[in-house]
């Protein structure tokens, strides 16, 4: 490499490095907003977001930028196609071409309108008013669509918001995967409401918030959480974020009456260790995070349920969550286990189960789309959200704040981005398929508490990549395809056939994804 080579791709990983370290300056802002600002600093908040957005902004899309990517080509030629360095140069000038189709000026307003929306969201949620936030919405509704008109013509308008979440993936794409996975659940969930119930009811009750934090550390230490690298805290909808590699930040959100908080800590905690087990060498560039949120949401899920509501799981923890709640003390374990497995469809998705979990994401999907096209008066918006939940799951919205108002993510600008928790759960199931191939004797280690070889796999197939690769071609080197929905039902029908005592259509108990 000559000498202006070196100089080129140093100035270039230079202006890297500032944008990357600007991206985490405005993550520790909004972790801020959401944990511990006042609420009364939300229109000073939203200017120093917007402030932050436009500079990273500027950086990425000057000529300075052009420039420096057309001088690294030769460079970049000489490279290996999987080093840091050529992959570096990639994702910078697949970013910088995308950028430059947005002017600075939109991408600085979208993220402080988001800023100011999102108290207004607290107040109308708990307040039960839609119309409160409804203007709001519609800001940030009307800027996607601002968005969306800058960056060219593609397959549907919706693909260029679900490209900021799942880079590549086509909304089509996404639509063949939700109606598979309808195709397997809707008949699953349909034999099991046919069932018994199964009583749940130990799962209510007094629980005091300092017990549930402590069995929460307890899981999280095991899980491999250090004070040196991570906290927690307490937010109205828990979420995972990070100034570094070293810097891990997770919330919860603890109600007296359940447990909810417990697993929710779980899945938060695989969001925050994804950030965590980026390789060293990618620290201060901007690979170093998760490479899309459909890849991210299989690591939170995959501790939440895959771990934390599996038998070898608890079968180190109930002793431990009998001496902290003595009220589980006549609880069978496998009451228990079937009680935090039961499937009953419910109003709140981040409290959902398994099965049902899946129709409130494609429920959100179906309707983002629709709200990007414009279509209707968005006054009429929580009745449309009441009937599809009829539609979908059989139950009625008592209120707006168990309806159209549970989730913070169109108040965070965040449109496109739901259809990565159904795409994270298929993922999930996918590498577990792998993880039990190569680690045979995982249900052992999780009954004598130890999850350091599952940590240490995700480590070094998963985590360490950081952006280095697109999510497609990360799960292809990973389980050698695409995404498939059929490992993911596979383990839904054996583990749910098994506890509802389902007939000859789930899959044996022995499967692979359940029991080595």
């Amino acid at each position: 490499m000559s000498a202006s080579q070196t100089g080129s791709f140093r100035a270039l990983k230079a202006r890297a490095a500032e944008i990357h370290h600007l991206t985490k300056v405005a993550w520790v802002l909004n972790w801020d907003q959401r944990t511990m600002m006042p609420a009364a600093g939300a229109t000073g908040r939203a200017g120093q977001l917007g402030t932050v957005a436009r500079v990273a902004h500027d950086l990425l899309v000057a000529d300075e930028m052009a420039r420096l990517l057309d001088d690294v080509g030769a460079y970049e030629d000489g490279l290996d196609l999987d080093s840091d360095d050529a992959c570096l140069i990639r994702f910078l000038r697949r970013e910088h071409e995308k950028a430059r189709s947005v002017p600075a000026q939109l991408r600085a307003e979208m993220i402080a309108a988001a800023a100011r929306a999102l108290p207004v969201w607290d107040r109308a949620r708990a307040e039960s008013d839609f119309e409160s936030f409804r203007p709001y919405l519609e800001r940030n509704l009307a800027q996607r669509r601002e968005y969306v008109s800058c960056l060219g013509e593609t397959d549907e308008p919706y693909d260029h918001l679900l490209d900021e979440f799942e880079p590549g993936m086509k909304t089509a794409e996404v639509r063949a995967v939700f109606d598979e996975l309808k195709e397997g659940l809707v008949p699953l969930i349909a034999e099991i409401s046919e069932r018994e119930p199964i009583d749940s009811s130990c799962l209510s009750g007094d629980f005091p918030l300092e017990r549930q934090q402590e069995i929460e550390r307890r899981v999280l230490e095991a899980f491999g959480f250090t004070r040196e690298s991570w906290r927690i805290d307490e937010t109205t909808h828990p979420f995972a974020s990070s100034s570094s590699i070293s810097d891990i930040r997770i919330t919860t959100r603890h109600q007296p009456g359940d447990l909810h908080s417990l697993f929710s800590t779980m899945h938060e905690f695989g969001h925050g260790l994804y950030e965590h087990q980026i390789s060293l060498d990618l620290e201060g560039t901007p690979l170093a995070r998760g490479t899309s949120l459909g890849i991210h949401e299989s690591q939170s899920r995959m501790w939440e349920n895959l771990v934390g509501r599996g038998l070898a799981f608890w079968r180190h923890f109930y002793p431990q969550l009998q001496e902290v709640f003595p009220s589980f003390a006549d609880v069978e374990l496998d009451e228990f286990y079937r009680a935090i497995n039961a499937v009953r469809p419910s109003l709140i998705r981040i409290d959902s189960d398994e099965a049902t979990y899946n129709l409130h994401i494609i429920l959100r999907f179906e309707l983002e789309q629709e709200l990007l096209a414009g279509d209707g008066d968005l006054r009429d918006l929580p009745e449309i959200w009441d009937a599809r939940i009829r539609e979908y799951l059989g139950i009625d919205v008592p209120d707006v704040a168990d309806g159209v108002l549970q989730d913070m993510h169109w108040a965070a600008g965040h449109v496109g981005y739901f259809a990565t928790y159904s795409l994270g759960n298929i993922v999930s199931c996918q590498l577990w398929e792998r993880i039990r191939d190569e680690l045979p004797d995982l249900d052992d280690q999780f009954e004598q508490g130890e999850f350091g070889a599952l940590r240490e796999w995700l480590g070094e197939n998963i985590h360490r990549h950081g952006r280095k690769f697109p999510p497609a071609e990360l799960l292809e080197r990973v389980v050698g395809g695409g995404i498939d929905p059929q490992p993911y039902l596979a383990y839904l029908r054996a583990k749910l056939g098994e506890i509802y005592q389902l007939g000859g259509n789930h899959v044996s108990p022995k499967s692979p994804l359940l029991e080595s």
